[in-house]
């Protein structure tokens, strides 16, 4: 037979006289967190023994290492990233440097330049060309 039609059949048979009861007492927090919390549910109800859960307690915390290396190795690469990023931008800086430098050095020694400074010094530049020295030797 139904079970559900019996309890409407019951029902309707005739509500019995309710006594008023005194009025239940808010629950404070820490007892609804007690009564309606899903780990006391969980070992409360048999659904995971203490046993089994404190078994399973070496391999969490291999789980929680595994986490924490895992946030660990993110964090270098993002460092690692950053001082890589960092680096170029101050190797492009000695690279414009160096260029404007070899720019300069190039200009600084042309011989236009270069008469320019020794004039001071009272040295001359020569009107006519090198002449080349030739020296005999007696010793064959």
């Amino acid at each position: 037979m139904n079970r559900f039609r019996e309890e409407i059949e019951e029902e309707e048979a005739g509500p019995e006289p309710e006594l008023k009861a005194a009025p239940k007492k808010p629950k404070t927090a820490d007892e609804k967190m007690d009564s309606n919390s899903f780990i006391s549910k969980l070992f409360n109800d048999g659904l995971v023994s203490k046993e089994a859960a404190t078994d399973a307690l070496p391999y969490l915390c291999f789980l929680a290492f595994l986490g924490m290396i895992y946030i660990a190795n993110s964090h270098f690469a993002v460092n690692n990233v950053r001082r890589i990023d960092k680096l170029n931008k101050e190797v492009k800086e000695l690279r414009w440097e160096y260029k404007s430098l070899k720019a300069d050095l190039m200009f600084k020694s042309k011989l236009t330049e270069v008469a320019k400074k020794v004039d001071t010094l009272g040295i001359k530049e020569l009107i006519e060309p090198p002449k080349k020295i030739i020296v005999k030797s007696d010793e064959y």
